[in-house]
């Protein structure tokens, strides 16, 4: 009942106002995003549904539309049901990638070899807390160290309640008052790590071969992501 209203209302037919063709295209996708199961979990996981955007992005619309949003919809369509990405929880490290040039003799036959690549590792001097040491991070007064603050809108039906991730912690839920001086706060430091790469034989120009756990450390104790070396062949 409530998508039918919303689809109504912003109808290019119906709506001539700028920005409504656009506004019903969103309330469409919004719609159609959470009557799927693979797509309203993937929202309900990341906060948008395009698997090719970073976390926290919104899925859909860039213009602004009286501060009416995508989240906004789905919270009227459906009584605020959509879920939103928790700062605090455990997420993997980001991916990273590593172009190797091989001969075309190493890509025959195979080879084991060593690489050097620059990455973020715990810093040691606060133990991944970003504080001084002598000191610890205190819970956030702004949102109480949820890591969200809670945002009144006007929609169309009535004053809808959204959380937001808190811009003083940056959604952690902590506030570090005295940084450490090695890291700057962010309790990670970049270095440069040595890995071992055991490449098989008969490898392709562009292929690529995934190690796992070799790539940016996880957020809040999540896994580390995984590095993706990709061959490069000379020609024979």
């Amino acid at each position: 009942k409530a998508y039918r209203k919303l689809s109504k209302k912003y109808h290019p037919d119906i709506n001539k106002e700028a920005g409504a063709a656009e506004k019903f295209k969103e309330v469409k996708e919004a719609y159609e995003t959470l009557s799927d199961d693979q797509k309203r979990a993937h929202y309900d996981q990341f906060g948008h549904t395009d698997p090719n955007q970073g976390f926290g992005g919104g899925g859909f619309g860039g213009g602004d539309f009286g501060g009416f949003g995508f989240d906004d919809i789905f919270s009227s369509i459906f009584g605020g049901g959509a879920r939103r990405r928790d700062p605090n929880a455990p997420r993997q490290g980001a991916d990273l990638q590593y172009t190797m040039t091989l001969s075309f003799e190493e890509a025959a036959f195979g080879k084991e070899t060593t690489i050097e690549i620059p990455r973020e590792e715990t810093c040691e001097t606060c133990s991944g807390s970003g504080a001084k040491p002598g000191t610890k991070p205190e819970t956030c007064s702004h949102c109480g160290g949820s890591g969200q603050l809670n945002m009144e809108q006007s929609t169309p039906f009535g004053k809808v309640v959204n959380r937001r991730v808190c811009h003083y912690c940056n959604g952690t839920g902590k506030q570090i008052k005295h940084k450490c001086s090695t890291c700057g706060g962010t309790g990670k430091v970049k270095k440069r790590k040595k890995i071992n790469v055991t490449i098989p034989a008969g490898v392709d120009d562009g292929q690529q071969l995934r190690v796992a756990g070799q790539g940016e450390p996880g957020i809040n104790g999540g896994p580390s992501g995984d590095l993706f070396v990709v061959f490069r062949v000379q020609e024979h």
